[in-house]
């Protein structure tokens, strides 16, 4: 299942969702690993080869082009948002289907590191991004509970103590790599989001990393594109009984037959 490269050590063992605020408020699945129920966590292709999916090479700092890499077909320049809220997240996107794509890949960046822990993470997701429709206290709860288990749990799969600040050098990030649009209007857009996770121990540890293939939807509500239970409901109805798309890591051949689109933040 996994396999080891100079560039770091990739399995899909041990490796969890840091991104649980979608499952919690929006009803989907959890994060399978590979093989497993859902088969929405795998490790494609070239391991290491969706760093360069993005301008800013991070989440990982061991990245190598592969000798044999593959330029993707389709890139997409995705626009920033236009300011930080207060809880430090990138919004105000563009009122367009790009700036919906740019506000689900925003949902979908985290970053485990020092004194911030899973909880500080999930509780900002949920409160920058879910539909105020969707927001309620017993949602706010199910996020904070879950992702204080979850927290743990990735704590003791990564040898580290539970509860305690992530020692130096020790990271657990999330960034999104690709799309594909599945349905989109004016004010509704729903996708398959391709994200790689990368989680780190310590100074000396080796990089470990997985995919995820996450199924969202976003919906227009004031001025910004919010994370939707209907929208994202809308695109489990449209994609139900049809195959997902595979999870391939850009640089690989196989991203373009797929029909992903590589992400490139705008400047």
């Amino acid at each position: 299942m996994g396999r080891t490269k100079s560039t770091g050590t990739w399995s899909a063992k041990g490796v969890r969702c840091a991104v649980t605020v979608l499952a919690a408020v929006l009803a989907l699945p959890g994060c399978a690993q590979a093989g497993g129920d859902g088969g929405d966590r795998d490790t494609p292709g070239k391991a290491g080869s969706s760093a360069a999916a993005s301008a800013d090479p991070q989440p990982s700092e061991s990245y190598a082009a592969p000798k044999d890499w593959t330029e993707p077909e389709r890139w997409a320049a995705l626009p920033r948002g236009k300011h930080t809220d207060e809880h430090g997240s990138e919004v105000g996107f563009l009122h367009t289907t790009e700036g919906a794509v740019a506000a689900l890949a925003a949902a979908n960046t985290s970053t485990i590191e020092g004194s911030t822990d899973n909880k500080d993470e999930q509780l900002r997701l949920y409160y920058s991004y879910i539909s105020k429709a969707d927001q309620s206290e017993a949602a706010a709860e199910r996020v904070e509970l879950g992702s204080i288990e979850n927290g743990k749990t990735i704590a003791r799969e990564m040898g580290l103590e539970p509860s305690a600040p992530m020692p130096p050098g020790a990271y657990m990030r999330t960034h999104a790599i690709g799309f594909q649009f599945i349905e989109k209007s004016a004010d509704e857009v729903t996708v398959w989001l391709l994200a790689r996770e990368v989680q780190k121990a310590g100074e000396t540890a080796r990089e470990k990393g997985s995919y995820t293939r996450t199924l969202l939807g976003a919906k227009w509500e004031g001025d910004d594109w919010k994370l939707s239970v209907l929208a994202t409901r809308h695109a489990q109805d449209a994609t139900a009984g049809k195959p997902k798309p595979k999870m391939v890591a850009p640089g690989d051949a196989e991203f373009n037959s797929a029909g992903w689109t590589a992400i490139r933040e705008a400047s």
